[in-house]
């Protein structure tokens, strides 16, 4: 079964032409597959569909079939979607809503009422994968950038989904925090899940399997 098939997949905002028309993606269990493009192309419109941010909770056209994990995406509810994928975008400070570290990485295990000692587990292992234990209690507006990015993907860590789309996550980042994204990616591929990354960078790709280039509203497959 595949992490995410999507067919036949059209979408654009409310006015304007298509972002892309007719698009095919597939990502596999244990593959980390690369969406490259210029700047409006349409690749962060394309997370949100993904992960079923568009339409359900903000405006856009959306036809096609998306499947995550064998079922249709729009059939899923909210919280179901929440358990399967996680988004971690561009910006963290667009991400982040609590006072602390620990209370940031603990809001979607709350929504989704897991007991307390799994709450504590998850965090605990969220945070040592991103390289932020000793920040748990620290003050979010603290951070840095680079710290606020790793702390809106310890969030989504801690969920366990099965899909990860990381949008342009490296923006923010300096090489160690890079370093630790990386290890983060090969971790989830070795685990037999699936990462979705949007980059542009090619230092940034070397855990990626293939390479797809969105523009002009297509996607096509890159050829190396």
């Amino acid at each position: 079964m595949m992490a995410l098939k999507a067919r036949q997949l059209t979408f654009g905002h409310l006015e304007g032409p298509p972002l892309l028309e007719k698009g095919e993606l597939e990502i596999g269990k244990g593959e980390c597959v690369a969406v490259t493009g210029p700047s409006g192309a349409g690749k962060s419109t394309l997370c949100h569909v993904l992960a079923g941010v568009i339409p359900r909770s903000l405006p856009g056209r959306v036809s096609g079939e998306i499947l995550l994990f064998g079922d249709r995406l729009w059939d899923l509810p909210l919280a179901e979607t929440v358990r399967r994928v996680g988004v971690v975008f561009q910006d963290p400070d667009a991400q982040l809503f609590f006072p602390t570290v620990e209370a940031e990485v603990a809001f979607g295990l709350e929504n989704l009422c897991f007991p307390e000692e799994e709450m504590a587990r998850r965090i605990g292992a969220s945070l040592d994968l991103v390289g932020l234990s000793r920040y748990r209690c620290q003050a979010t507006q603290d951070l840095s950038q680079g710290q606020k990015q790793l702390v809106a993907l310890a969030a989504v860590l801690a969920l366990e989904p099965g899909l990860l789309i990381l949008d342009e996550i490296f923006a923010s980042l300096d090489q160690q925090g890079a370093a630790v994204v990386q290890g983060v990616i090969a971790d989830y591929k070795a685990k037999g899940r699936a990462v979705l990354l949007v980059e542009h960078d090619p230092e940034n790709l070397p855990v990626v399997d293939r390479i797809l280039h969105l523009a002009q509203g297509k996607l096509r497959e890159v050829v190396p």
